[in-house]
């Protein structure tokens, strides 16, 4: 992946080339690595191949939405999952220009052991913040995750929408290039969704791509302006977003 952010918005933020990945599942339950090693030393593992995403290929450009709809085990956090760098493709290229903001798991980066406000830190370093700036915007963090009293308690005492709201507010303190979104607008009750979904709008506006998953159809039809319908890993479907999310409703 690129550092360089498109000039225009005729070029894409990210781009997906035949992009395939195959995961190797074993036939057996090893339970230790020692017995791993022995059974791999003895060429005694056997293994399925398994591809979760083939021959993928779309590009979204600055300002837009894109939606990606499909069952669970479709391939679509996969897919985000490919662009922020987790995985690597077997096949095939993934490209995406400028800081990306990967909101999949609220949970990663964050140690239970640890108060808000050093989680607060950790994962905003991990997110590639510097500690001066997340000093500048610790408060406007605290108060947009409604924490200011939790801050100091210990992370393992928040409940889960407590915690996918301060993972929320600090993967978007900053505006990013590329932003990824794994079912998050359903985080903590209404009035915060709706904080969520202005920031949201306010990203867009300003000019970054967005790829967002979930499963609300209507959601994603209010939202994108494109979609891409996927079927056991392979692309059903693209298009405008009002006829993916219809033919992947099927009849009424």
């Amino acid at each position: 992946m690129g550092a360089r952010v498109p000039s225009s918005e005729r070029e894409p933020a990210i781009r997906l080339e035949e992009v395939s990945i195959r995961f190797r599942v074993p036939h057996e339950k090893v339970r230790s690595l020692k017995e791993y090693a022995i059974r791999a030393l003895r060429n005694r593992l056997t293994y399925e191949e398994f591809w979760a995403v083939r021959h993928v290929s779309f590009e979204v450009h600055p300002g837009e939405v894109l939606g990606l709809v499909g069952r669970n085990g479709a391939g679509k956090s996969t897919l985000l999952k490919l662009i922020a760098r987790v995985l690597r493709p077997t096949e095939g290229r993934v490209r995406a220009w400028g800081r990306v903001a990967p909101l999949l798991d609220y949970g990663a980066g964050f140690h239970p052991d640890l108060t808000g406000r050093e989680n607060l830190y950790l994962n905003g370093t991990l997110l590639g913040l510097s500690h001066r700036a997340l000093d500048a915007s610790f408060d406007r963090i605290v108060e947009f995750a409604e924490l200011t009293s939790f801050i100091d308690a210990p992370l393992r005492t928040y409940s889960s929408g407590m915690v996918a709201r301060l993972g929320f507010a600090i993967a978007t303190e900053e505006r990013p290039d590329v932003l990824l979104m794994d079912e998050v607008l359903a985080v903590g009750d209404q009035a915060f969704q709706a904080k969520c979904k202005e920031r949201f709008e306010a990203f867009r506006v300003s000019g970054t791509a967005i790829v967002l998953v979930s499963h609300d159809q209507r959601l994603v039809a209010a939202t994108c302006q494109r979609a891409v319908w996927l079927e056991r890993g392979e692309v059903r479907q693209t298009g405008p977003v009002t006829e993916v999310v219809a033919a992947y409703a099927g009849p009424s």
